[in-house]
């Protein structure tokens, strides 16, 4: 007679998975799947169809069998136009000739560049520094791999600075942080932040990793040091703002497609920097995500020839109502980009980010808590990325709750 025994899943299961809490998020998202039509200012997920040129090109793709493996780096022809549209956005060489050599990768989503960065650079006892608040992978991203998160404070105008970021540095300190505009503030980086954080990061021998995936959210008045002309549209990059001399060998950028094009679903993102890492990063996608999905790559080719700008004005007007709405009620630092606020229970109704979740459930509202993306409970995000009509009902609610 065999003799079966049940399975211990808490030996099976890694520490690594075990000691991942789900997503605050997450969380949120299936309470939500429990009311009945709540106002739902919590997902950041952007509330415009993907333009048509886009669905278009994915579309021809599929139907002109365009469905098999890709290479790991991404099709050619999305990889020229990326290496293009930086070259041209930040001044970079990614020449053969060049005397410090460039590379660019196609990944599954900006979270898969970061998994890729993460899998190709860190092991037990590296370090990464990290803002707080942050976006909600950051921490997981060292302690998946062995590694420690070192959490720099950047309360209460939420911008990573050198002189904040310089007493965290170690010898075991592999990459710094920084995302502008920020995922959950707002903040956009001006270029004295960029610039001396970059410079620091050089000076110490640090990877500076750039994650820019609102980088064509970025309002008209997030800008910094705009062109002559007025033509730039964004200032969030430490490349950019670096006064074009590092030629990005110190430096890695990560953008993305789904949030600027509302493809989150086809999970499209790319990286780029120097091109060791960047052959690091590549042979980590082919034994796990083996390519970005193939007919997304075919549409996002499509991407750099359309013209968002009337969609973020528009983004930019519901930023207003938030700040018009709460601003004599509450802080809130100005989102400068994204479509996030990061907003401040007043201290006179003596209740946490977390308190004041409960009570907006309870008027039907979703809004994400504050400890979800921070070590402090003391603000909550909203996501704008909504109807005006919905926004509205929503920024009534918060205003009644923070009048007390």
């Amino acid at each position: 007679m065999t003799h079966t025994h049940a399975l211990n899943f808490d030996r099976l299961v890694a520490h690594r998975a075990a000691s991942v809490n789900a997503s605050g998020i997450r969380r949120v998202f299936e309470l939500g799947r429990s009311l009945k039509d709540p106002i739902n200012l919590s997902i950041g997920q952007p509330d415009f169809p993907v333009p048509d040129a886009i669905k278009n090109a994915a579309i021809d793709a599929i139907r002109e069998d365009r469905n098999g493996y890709t290479l790991t780096q991404g099709i050619p022809e999305l990889q020229t136009r990326i290496k293009d549209h930086l070259a041209h956005d930040l001044g970079w060489d990614f020449s053969d000739s060049a005397a410090n050599p460039m590379d660019a990768i196609v990944t599954s989503g900006t979270s898969g560049a970061l998994f890729l960065l993460a899998m190709a650079t860190l092991q037990a006892g590296d370090e990464i520094i990290v803002p707080d608040p942050y976006f909600v992978i950051y921490p997981h991203l060292a302690g998946l791999f062995g590694a420690k998160p070192v959490i720099c404070s950047t309360y209460p105008d939420f911008r990573l600075t050198a002189e904040r970021v310089e007493p965290l540095i170690t010898e075991r300190t592999k990459f710094v942080l920084l995302n502008s505009p920020s995922n959950p503030c707002g903040v956009v980086a001006d270029k004295k932040t960029c610039t001396d954080l970059l410079e620091l990061c050089r000076s110490r021998g640090v990877l500076l990793v750039s994650d820019e995936i609102y980088d064509e959210f970025t309002f008209s008045d997030g800008l910094t040091d705009p062109t002559p002309d007025g033509t730039d549209m964004r200032c969030p990059s430490p490349s950019r703002n670096s006064g074009g001399n590092t030629n990005g060998q110190d430096t890695l950028v990560i953008r993305g497609f789904g949030k600027t094009y509302g493809c989150t679903g086809w999970r499209l993102g790319y990286a780029a920097g120097p091109k060791p890492l960047m052959m690091q990063m590549a042979k980590m996608q082919q034994y796990s995500f083996v390519c970005a999905p193939s007919m997304g790559q075919w549409g996002a080719l499509k991407a750099f020839d359309v013209d968002m700008h009337d969609t973020v004005s528009a983004y930019q007007k519901k930023r207003d109502m938030v700040l018009d709405a709460l601003g004599d009620v509450t802080e809130i630092s100005k989102p400068g980009g994204a479509f996030y606020a990061f907003i401040k229970v007043p201290e006179r109704l003596g209740m946490t980010a977390s308190q004041l979740f409960e009570k907006a459930i309870e008027k039907n509202l979703l809004m994400i808590p504050g400890n979800v993306f921070s070590t402090c409970d003391t603000h909550f995000r909203i996501s704008f990325a909504t109807s005006n009509e919905n926004l509205a009902r929503g920024l009534d609610v918060l205003r009644d709750l923070m009048k007390g």
